[in-house]
């Protein structure tokens, strides 16, 4: 059987969730330009409130329909309208692809599957990644995953995980599902900005060493690495700067301003706030270096998108394709450790044909593996293996 019509379930699309909203949409579109039919069923949830939306009908965007449910509680995002709608509908497709764990929308999405006789594949979405497990409501999430996860995945025709880390980790839970590591697609428009933009929209920052970090702020960030790590960085070079591009919860965010005026670098730590479209093109293509020192990091979209801009990237071993980065030479990977992350960046700053050659590596490197156009074809493959199945 060929795959000519699937439907994706996902709790959220809101752009407030940053990297897995964006990339349900970049790989809808992909698979929607080779002629399949492609439905989303999410909620109308957009972090603490709701999107303008409406309701129970069907949205159609970019080749692509939406249909939103009503989210009526932010745990767990449930939604009972969207699950008595997967109930009637299930059965008018061939293949489920559900999005996230420890969510409503993936229980039901996966509950009508199994009983209607519809395949359905697991996307976890870094949900089962180690530090997830340990920190995010451990005793709840482990629960969980006894009683309901473990069977959704038990019962799914494939794991889609986005990287070989992200497997090896939710081997640890002993999940014996077949996996299929597909990464996340990453549009490359070819649409780079000139690069100057962005020091010339902050003045402050021309004629500096850019150390740019862009990401939601978020604990597993490893943010509270990062700016120690610049604090010693610039007691080699008394010119660079650090750009904190992103959001996050008031307190964390108050935590953080904190921890860099003890650091007594404050003056040199920029907060641009949320950067899309041209303003994180710009950032990019200005930036000497791109950071990313997470705890936890299932892909690393953002890594990802600073390598198809050239930029070479320090990034922790701990994001989940340290290895691909690590094999082409498109940076540099470094434990979670301040110090070792703050040589890596000295070491970087200090060779300006290192970095060069790292950013051409980085750009090979998405072309090959993270186009849509590579991600849509291993997609159809697995959903046509497991039909066949």
């Amino acid at each position: 059987m060929v795959v000519s019509k699937v439907l994706h379930v996902i709790p959220s699309i809101a752009a407030v969730h940053g990297g897995p909203s964006i990339m349900l949409e970049q790989m809808a579109r992909g698979l929607s330009r080779t002629g399949i039919e492609i439905h989303v069923a999410t909620t109308n949830d957009d972090g603490a409130g709701f999107l303008d939306v409406t309701c129970g009908v069907p949205v159609v965007r970019d080749g692509i329909t939406y249909f939103y449910f009503k989210k009526q509680t932010n745990f767990y995002k449930f939604s009972q309208p969207l699950s008595r709608w997967l109930g009637q509908h299930v059965t008018e497709y061939q293949f489920v692809h559900i999005h996230a764990l420890f969510s409503h929308s993936a229980m039901a999405a996966a509950y009508w599957a199994h009983r209607r006789g519809v395949k359905y594949a697991v996307r976890p979405l870094g949900t089962l990644n180690r530090w997830g497990m340990e920190n995010r409501r451990p005793w709840l999430k482990r629960l969980s995953f006894e009683l309901i996860e473990r069977r959704i995945l038990r019962h799914a025709a494939f794991v889609h995980y986005t990287s070989e880390q992200e497997r090896e980790e939710a081997a640890l839970l002993k999940i014996t599902t077949r996996p299929e590591i597909i990464p996340n697609p990453v549009p490359l428009t070819g649409d780079e900005s000139p690069g100057g933009r962005f020091r010339g929209a902050h003045p402050q920052l021309r004629d500096r060493e850019i150390i740019l970090f862009l990401s939601r702020f978020d604990r597993k960030k490893g943010l509270e690495l990062l700016l120690p790590a610049f604090a010693a960085v610039r007691k080699e070079f008394p010119s660079a700067a650090l750009v904190l591009a992103g959001a996050g919860n008031a307190e964390l965010v108050d935590g953080l301003h904190a921890q860099a005026k003890k650091l007594g670098i404050e003056a040199h730590v920029f907060w641009p706030g949320f950067l899309k479209g041209e303003e994180k093109r710009n950032a990019f293509a200005d930036a000497d270096l791109f950071v990313l020192p997470s705890r936890s990091e299932n892909f690393g979209i953002a890594v990802v998108e600073a390598m198809a801009a050239g930029c070479p990237v320090v990034v922790s071993d701990q994001v989940g394709i340290h290895g691909d980065i690590a094999a082409a030479n498109a940076g540099a990977v470094v434990r979670c450790d301040a110090g070792e992350l703050g040589r890596a960046i000295c070491r970087l700053l200090a060779d300006r044909p290192a970095r060069a050659l790292m950013g051409f590596n980085g750009k090979c490197l998405t072309q090959t593996n993270y186009s849509i156009e590579t991600v849509t074809s291993r997609l159809i493959a697995a959903y046509n293996a497991a039909l066949s199945l």
